[in-house]
């Protein structure tokens, strides 16, 4: 019986931003009765519902009227001010879990702000993380997510570029250069500084960035690729589509039920690989359906069994 060889990618899970803010969560779970999160604390579902099943509970800022005097955890992709001041006004008690390197993109772009540079930041308006990186100006900052938006940047301005800190590192460069040639004075943010893990040039997170070499190499070295995250994450589309460049077989899932078995035809080593919000429990779960069900589905030729339910 011909078995698959199933391997987890060692570079792939939680980033440390994350691990942070899911390490906090629970142990606030474990001393208090009511915790609510303000938007979902991660942007993947099967670990939101395992912490929904430990008490915490997802909010919207809408509904802050409605948690008065109770405990709210503000998830790593970080609030703007206005979220701190109404907490401040309704008797919350604010718990905050903004990734480290999100909060030095917040300073950073609060100074420049002050110091009266038009802020431009590549990311995605409707972000969790950018809304807390616009909130910063007063809602000023100008977003853009692509080079055909460039003319949208006011050009006799003194102008700094910043990133949300899970876009792509390519177009980030390409949209750093063209500014470059239009804007007489522009400055590139940083989050360079000793006391965070990370050294770089821009502001788009190291663990994101420099997962780009290490999953082309892992999806290389596989037949097939599954790569596992939750639909709504920034990250897990960079890297997906990283993945699919360096290996044309790599399929996405949010979880394991979603598993095809017309994937794994032909194939003998099929890796696992996912998002930076991508819980270790999770793929370890896809590795086990995989060699499970497929081992399964050769011995007695049923391929049904990776068919949707």
């Amino acid at each position: 019986m011909r078995r698959l060889n199933v391997s987890i990618d060692t570079s792939s899970g939680f980033c440390w931003g994350v691990v942070r803010t899911i390490e906090i969560a629970e142990q606030e779970l474990g001393d208090q009765r009511e915790i609510y999160s303000l938007g979902d604390v991660i942007h993947n579902p099967m670990e939101i519902e395992r912490l929904r099943s430990k008490g915490l509970k997802t909010i919207k800022a809408a509904d802050l009227e409605t948690v008065k005097g109770k405990t709210v955890l503000i998830r790593a992709h970080g609030e703007p001010p206005s979220t701190y001041k109404r907490a401040e006004e309704l008797g919350i008690t604010i718990i905050d879990a903004t990734c480290p390197v999100v909060t030095k993109v917040q300073e950073r772009i609060r100074k420049f702000y002050t110091d009266g540079y038009q802020v431009v930041i590549f990311g995605k308006q409707e972000h969790a993380e950018v809304v807390g990186l616009v909130g910063q100006t007063n809602g000023e900052a100008l977003v853009i997510k692509s080079i055909s938006e460039i003319d949208r940047v006011a050009l006799d301005r003194k102008t700094v570029l910043f990133s949300q800190t899970t876009m792509d590192k390519p177009t980030f460069h390409l949209l750093k250069e063209e500014l470059r040639k239009r804007v007489k004075e522009l400055v590139v943010g940083s989050i360079e500084d000793e006391a965070i893990e990370f050294h770089a040039k821009d502001t788009i997170c190291g663990q994101v960035s420099g997962r780009d070499k290490k999953i082309r190499e892992f999806a290389k070295a596989n037949d097939v690729v599954i790569f596992v995250a939750g639909r709504t994450s920034s990250n897990g589309k960079v890297l997906f589509d990283i993945t699919r460049e360096a290996n044309a077989r790599t399929y996405f899932i949010e979880q394991s039920d979603e598993l095809k078995s017309e994937w794994f035809d032909g194939a003998e080593n099929v890796g696992i690989t996912g998002a930076t919000s991508t819980p270790q429990w999770l793929m370890e779960q896809v590795k086990k359906s995989i060699e499970t069900n497929f081992s399964r589905a050769v011995e007695t030729g049923k391929a049904e069994l990776y068919s949707h339910p």
